[in-house]
């Protein structure tokens, strides 16, 4: 029989792997956009990372210009940014540091390590020269955590609560780099300079490789968008992390007979049948930003209901299903929040 899993303890596993996820995420797009970032004057474009993020506000508040320089310190060692990596990963510890009665010596030690690293970034590491070995570094870094977590970490109900934070997150960060680089996605033909930019975005996402095993030419818009949102094999797909994310409420709700969240996987069921039922041709005639911008509601209302059904945050305001009702209107003129999950809850650092 296993041991009542606390609240408390759910929800800071929930978010330890959302942010050590967020981290990699954003070292990669900083990793990307520093090699293959350019738009057609030949200008790395910063401020599509500050688009992605949502921060135009914050950002516009204490940076001047979206240069290189700002950008990489503002997501990189800004401890006063919430979304930095400086700043997810000491959130990250704060959880793990609560949940020590639960997480490997092993989890613990190298979330430890990779903490203080950061604290250690020194000023010649963010220049252009030294940039890419950093941020290669903060990528492995995270991975290695994630390695240790799958390999140490016990299967109980607390690794459920993992799974849906990380997958959550992904499918998430995947939306935001299709819906900030979806002007560039159009046309059934591509020029020279949209397939460098659809190279980026696929770099971005870990997923050029991938990419090319299932299309070895012609690469599209279409396709681009079916791999990175319909696609059941790859690992950073909506698809894929939607089916995951029910895989994981399924197994709170029959192997430890979970009581509560019955609207939550109501949603995923048919945000999973939604996506099941559309073809990227059909999104894109329809409108991708709609459709992105549909998805990220599902996941921030997702996320409200993981944490009234089982976080103890209170009762969200609407049913589960209301954003997953507007899969069946045109999803024309929805303006839907752009806020970062995490960014707007509670559940950051320990309680």
């Amino acid at each position: 029989m296993n041991n009542p899993l606390l609240a408390r303890y759910a929800e800071c596993i929930f978010w330890l792997a959302r942010f050590v996820e967020r981290s990699e995420n954003l070292a990669r797009i900083l990793e990307v956009n520093e090699t293959y970032g350019r738009d057609r004057s030949g200008v790395q474009n910063w401020l599509s990372i500050v688009e992605l993020n949502a921060d135009e506000a914050f950002f516009a508040a204490k940076h001047a210009e979206a240069t290189a320089d700002n950008v990489i310190r503002f997501y990189v060692t800004d401890a006063e940014n919430s979304t930095s990596i400086v700043s997810a990963i000491g959130n990250a510890r704060e959880n793990a540091r609560v949940l020590r009665p639960l997480v490997s010596t092993e989890m613990w030690v190298a979330l430890n390590i990779f903490h203080n690293r950061l604290k250690a970034i020194a000023e010649h590491e963010l220049a252009p020269g030294n940039l890419n070995l950093l941020l290669t570094e903060i990528k492995e870094s995270c991975q290695t955590f994630t390695g240790i977590a799958e390999g140490t970490f016990y299967r109980d109900q607390a690794w459920s609560f993992f799974r849906l934070g990380r997958y959550i997150e992904r499918a998430d960060q995947t939306t935001r780099l299709l819906d900030t680089k979806y002007r560039l996605l159009t046309g059934e033909t591509a020029s020279a300079e949209e397939v460098g930019q659809w190279h980026a975005l696929l770099r971005s996402a870990s997923g050029y490789h991938a990419f090319r095993r299932v299309h070895t030419s012609n690469l599209t818009a279409p396709r681009v968008i079916g791999f990175l949102l319909f696609n059941p094999s790859f690992p950073r797909s909506v698809y894929l992390c939607v089916r995951e994310i029910n895989r994981a409420l399924i197994e709170l709700k029959s192997q430890y007979r979970v009581r509560r969240g019955n609207d939550a996987c109501e949603g995923v069921d048919a945000l999973r049948a939604l996506l099941e039922s559309r073809s990227s041709e059909e999104i894109l005639g329809a409108g991708l930003h709609e459709f992105i911008d549909f998805l990220q509601r599902c996941f921030i209302d997702l996320t409200n209901r993981l944490s009234a059904a089982f976080f103890g945050l209170g009762a969200p305001d609407a049913p589960a299903t209301a954003p997953l009702a507007l899969s069946r209107q045109t999803m024309s003129g929805q303006t839907m929040s752009q806020s970062l999950p995490g960014q707007t809850m509670s559940a950051q650092i320990s309680r």
